[in-house]
């Protein structure tokens, strides 16, 4: 438990240090729905209420959340982008940091369409491991960061809570194999490199149905 206090204050530390870098100018949903419009629509809908579940649901993110994976999806100052995504990486290719900000807001303020668990004993084991864990095999609670009910901590910890559970695995997975690593301090690969495939899938069902 100590161990994952201190992650958390230094996760806390590094979203601090990302808001301040933002202070300089106010994001503006307006204009972040009229690139959306443009731009995101087509995979994650109008409102960020995407109908695919291989694109995730992006309506009611926190704001800085969602302005740190577009960043991540972009390559900076010559060296590759630091989640690299094929698809992504052209559509923000042509944002600018105002635009992302702009953009974050504007999903940020769109109301969050969740989905359903659809297998229910999955969805019911993956309860288990996302209160409790998995002790023997140092799985720990995803509770603990993104909170019993999945509505993550803003600044630190994304909301899960409705997201797709195709979606869900498939970044768990990501982590897991070190595909996705942008996330701080290796959390995320931390944990998901300690899940099985069946863990994986059931934690994903019960995040589909949290609310």
């Amino acid at each position: 438990m100590i161990r994952v206090l201190a992650i958390s204050a230094s996760v806390a530390l590094l979203w601090a240090g990302a808001a301040r870098a933002q202070d300089g100018a106010k994001p503006d949903p307006a204009k972040g729905q009229n690139i959306v419009s443009q731009v995101c629509a087509a995979c994650h809908g109008p409102d960020g209420n995407s109908v695919a579940p291989a694109n995730p649901k992006l309506a009611g993110q926190f704001s800085e959340y969602l302005y740190k994976q577009l960043r991540n999806f972009k390559a900076q100052d010559g060296k590759k982008a630091e989640r690299e995504n094929p698809i992504m990486a052209g559509m923000v290719a042509n944002l600018s940091e105002p635009d992302m900000r702009n953009v974050a807001a504007y999903f940020s303020e769109q109301k969050l369409r969740p989905d359903v668990a659809r297998d229910k004993d999955l969805a019911a084991a993956g309860q288990k491991l996302y209160r409790g864990g998995n002790a023997a095999t140092g799985v720990v609670a995803c509770a603990g960061c993104h909170g019993p009910s999945g509505a993550g901590i803003p600044i630190e910890f994304p909301h899960i809570a409705g997201q797709y559970a195709d979606y869900v695995e498939s970044q768990l997975k990501a982590f897991r194999s070190g595909a996705r690593a942008n996330d701080p301090n290796g959390m995320m690969r931390g944990v998901a490199a300690r899940m099985t495939d069946d863990e994986i899938k059931a934690v994903a069902q019960y995040v589909a149905g949290l609310r």
